[in-house]
């Protein structure tokens, strides 16, 4: 009981989109694998991590991800292709470093598909900040970045947290920040999007 506790209270301490989130120095990762072998085959497998040893979670998680996506670089006994789709609900939005390294695994794994959630946006406030391209980098790269809102919250309450044994109530403030934090990630995926479409017009000669 008393480490179900602990876990709410990180949970709630680390996930919590607070607009200025003092003293949460650390990255935690939910994340949910599914399998597809066939059009009749999907499997899951969940679990949760944090940054350690000065190795960021996600490059945490691509560390781990030989055991998570078996046959990720080949194919199964029958010889069809593999396909994963990994979903992670972060308590920080990757920084740039871990964005352009993302991008560029991804770019290797095209049978691999990554949806990202965040809880709060890592130093983005400035217009030019690099974690704000890092981020336009992954949206190039095919990843789908989306900041949590309450259902995300009370899915990853269920699936890793409580595990349906306490309903999750959600604090003060938790719609109105992640209204903000939508809006905030929008403008700074914006420009990402006009050079896509830009890129359209130059492929279909306008």
């Amino acid at each position: 009981r008393s480490c179900k506790l602990k876990l709410i209270r990180k949970f709630i301490f680390h996930y919590k989109n607070v607009r200025w989130a003092r003293g949460r120095h650390e990255t935690y990762l939910c994340f949910v694998v599914k399998r597809r072998t066939g059009p009749d085959s999907l499997s899951f497998d969940f679990g949760h991590l944090r940054n350690r040893s000065g190795c960021h979670v996600e490059l945490l998680f691509l560390r781990h991800l030989g055991a998570l996506c078996p046959g990720l670089w080949g194919s199964s006994v029958d010889g069809a292709r593999l396909c994963y789709s990994v979903t992670w609900f972060c308590s920080w939005s990757p920084c740039s470093k871990c964005a352009q390294q993302l991008a560029h695994f991804l770019s290797q794994t095209p049978n691999l598909r990554l949806r990202i959630f965040v809880s709060r946006l890592y130093f983005c406030d400035e217009e030019n900040s690099q974690e704000r391209e890092g981020l336009r980098h992954l949206k190039r790269a095919g990843v789908q970045i989306s900041v949590m809102t309450y259902k995300d919250y009370f899915y990853c309450w269920q699936t890793f947290v409580a595990r349906r044994k306490r309903s999750f109530k959600a604090w003060d403030d938790l719609h109105q920040n992640s209204v903000r934090l939508v809006r905030k990630l929008n403008r700074i995926l914006q420009p990402c999007e006009t050079e896509d479409l830009r890129d359209g017009f130059t492929l279909l000669g306008l």
